[in-house]
């Protein structure tokens, strides 16, 4: 593969990691983050959310969580979630503080907000390089069966976008013919580093 991919969503746990672990299997240079304040998962009810800092380790985030209510948290599908995201990476990243991960090529967002928190980042980063960034948003509602969706279809626009040798000369092509076939909307935009 020749493009290096960053996969985003607010807490670097569904989505993101759905699509970093698939794209992995895959044999892409991919890595994954969050954009947002902490890391939070569904508690007991809406009001009450486990809420942990982003470093902190899934494992950790798994044997609290089955200490809590091992039933709950299996049922809604978060221990098996965590587990997945352990076998993928440690611990889950922010987005802004990845300055030491290095360029990316390519950076998928899964939702408008976390599409505008990337491209506010990246343009308050000093632009030293003027490398090309493609930062793209393919909407995905936040559960599981809607995550492996996401996931599949992020894989196929990386498939697409590997097989052009300039993404900046076909990408507009490549949107045309991805949301035409999948009837999804998608934004992008251009950035640098």
């Amino acid at each position: 593969m020749k493009y290096r991919y960053a996969m985003v969503c607010s807490s670097n746990q569904n989505r993101s990691m759905e699509a970093h672990a698939l794209l992995k299997r895959q044999g892409f240079d991919v890595c994954s983050y969050g954009t947002g304040a902490h890391v939070k998962l569904p508690g007991p009810s809406l009001r009450e959310p486990n809420v942990y800092d982003f470093g902190t380790p899934y494992k950790q985030m798994y044997d609290d969580l089955r200490r809590k209510d091992p039933e709950l948290y299996k049922r809604n599908g978060i221990l098996p979630m965590l587990k997945r995201n352990a076998g993928v990476k440690t611990a889950p990243q922010r987005w802004q503080n990845n300055a030491a991960d290095g360029c990316f090529d390519v950076v998928f967002s899964f939702e408008e907000k976390v599409f505008d928190m990337v491209i506010e980042d990246l343009n308050t980063r000093e632009h030293v390089k003027m490398k090309a960034v493609l930062v793209i948003n393919l909407e995905v509602k936040d559960n599981h069966e809607e995550a492996a969706v996401g996931a599949r279809l992020a894989m196929e626009l990386c498939q697409q976008i590997e097989a052009h040798e300039m993404w900046e000369d076909s990408i507009d092509d490549v949107v045309i013919a991805f949301e035409k076939q999948h009837r999804r909307k998608l934004l992008y935009t251009v950035s640098f580093y």
